[in-house]
Order: structure tokens, then C-alpha cells, then sequence
């Protein structure tokens, strides 16, 4: 099982997702780069956290991207988009 995420981390790393759709992307260091240049947080863990749930965002969004719609995924389970 993952780990669970705070309300404060999802929502704040969604609305990043809205407001800078291109300057957000799969590394982890970048992303972290932009939370700090975009949010204030005195806390380096919340930073991380919230750079990381942007980069686990953007990398479902591309896998989601590669999968046409309608067609089984590796797993064997059918994938409707």
C-alpha cells in the first residue's frame, strides 16, 4: 500500500497543475524548484511532498496519454478513459 496524502498537498499540487500546465514536469528536482519559486512553505518535507505528488500527476497523465482508450492495460484489466 502507498502512502497517504494530505488534502493541502493534492489540492495545492493540482492547482500548480492549472496555473503552470507547462513548467510542471516528470523530475522531481524541477518540480521542487517550482513549488518553491510559486508557494511559500517554511516546511522542506510539505515542499517535497507536494513536488512529488506533481511529478506522480505528470507521469499519469502521459501514461494516460500512451493508452488509447478501450484497450487492456499490461495488469489484464480493461481500461476505459
Amino acid at each position: 500500500m502507498g502512502r497517504v496524502r494530505t488534502s493541502i498537498v493534492k489540492r495545492t499540487a493540482r492547482r500548480l497543475m492549472e496555473l503552470f500546465p507547462s513548467e510542471v514536469t516528470s523530475n522531481f528536482e524541477e518540480n521542487k524548484k517550482l513549488v518553491s519559486r510559486y508557494v511559500y512553505l517554511r516546511s522542506k518535507k510539505l515542499r517535497n511532498q507536494i513536488a512529488g505528488y506533481l511529478t506522480h500527476l505528470v507521469r499519469v497523465r502521459e501514461k494516460r496519454l500512451q493508452t488509447p482508450q478501450g484497450e487492456v492495460s499490461e495488469s489484464g484489466a480493461f481500461e476505459e478513459t
